[in-house]
């Protein structure tokens, strides 16, 4: 077997955002936000992936979104790079999210409470070694919540999860190899197939079970992630070589906007939404439309 990584966005959509995702979904909102505790036993998953809608689902950051049964809205992004401003990104999101519930002639006492978990495949708090962090508001000396459900920041930073498959114990442990851990797997460890959703998860990553459209573009995305990877070590390397000779460095930024501007055109070509691609590489929406 091999399966496809959960960290891309086609897999991530596929596996927890299907209409055949519900249990999946439940079983890992409960391991991240509720540290395993079976809070959560129905929700609605909204705007859910479809066969034919596979790489240009992305019209927001977001990945998935659902409705728990007590109303409270929860928002799911997995995200690959730490760029500029990302963490003013995720509060932005979680409270247009909040605001946005109201409509035309509803009051305050409408609004639900938004959860946004967010998976990141960097380390976003080098101050601590947790794998899970969670913010609420409280007060600054006694601590005291100010209504502790009703805006919360849940973060997973998969580098700093190192247990291997042997370690397992939690189901939070679990899940979370799943993330990070899936495309190594040859087969489904019995350590997983205790949990039934995470064996359901594990069957909807097998490349066996995909089209050959599917395949073709988690191809292209995979593609175009390596390329940006590569993109962004290129620049790196050469920042550290900034400020020797004048002429080379008018060389060296020409050649980081040509690899920015190569990079983005085959991002748009494997069809990610223009707002990634900006993000990603710098440039602007303008600039990448006009390249061909």
């Amino acid at each position: 077997m091999r399966f496809i990584s959960p960290k891309t966005d086609f897999a991530f959509k596929k596996i927890f955002g299907s209409d055949q995702s519900k249990d999946i979904l439940i079983s890992f909102l409960n391991a991240m936000i509720y540290s395993g505790n079976c809070v959560i036993e129905d929700l609605e998953i909204i705007d859910p992936y479809s066969a034919g809608d596979v790489v240009d689902l992305k019209d927001t950051y977001l990945d998935v979104k659902a409705v728990l049964e007590d109303k409270t809205t929860v928002i799911i992004e997995m995200q690959l790079w730490n760029v500029e401003a990302f963490e003013k990104r995720v509060v932005y999101n979680l409270c247009k999210t909040y605001g946005n519930q109201l409509k035309s002639g509803q009051g305050y006492f409408d609004l639900n409470p938004v959860i946004a978990l967010t998976i990141t495949d960097f380390k976003l708090f080098p101050s601590t070694e947790k794998v899970i962090s969670c913010f609420y508001f409280q007060e600054e000396e006694d601590h005291l919540p100010y209504q502790e459900n009703e805006l919360k920041l849940v973060f997973v930073e998969l580098p700093k999860f190192t247990k291997q498959l042997e370690d397992l114990e939690s189901v939070i442990d679990k899940w979370i190899f799943f993330i990070k851990e899936a495309p190594n797997l040859e087969i489904i460890p019995d350590q997983l197939r205790e949990i039934p959703q995470l064996e359901k998860a594990l069957t909807i990553a097998n490349q066996a079970g995909l089209s050959e459209s599917e395949l073709e573009k988690i191809w292209k995305q995979e593609m175009a992630l390596q390329d940006w990877r590569g993109a962004l070590s290129f620049a790196k390397r050469e920042g550290r070589e900034q400020g020797r000779e004048e002429r080379r460095l008018e060389g060296r930024e020409q050649g980081i906007l040509e690899e920015k501007q190569q990079i983005a055109k085959q991002m748009k070509a494997a069809g990610l939404p223009l707002n990634d691609i900006a993000q990603y590489t710098g440039l602007s929406i303008d600039e990448i439309n006009q390249l061909s």
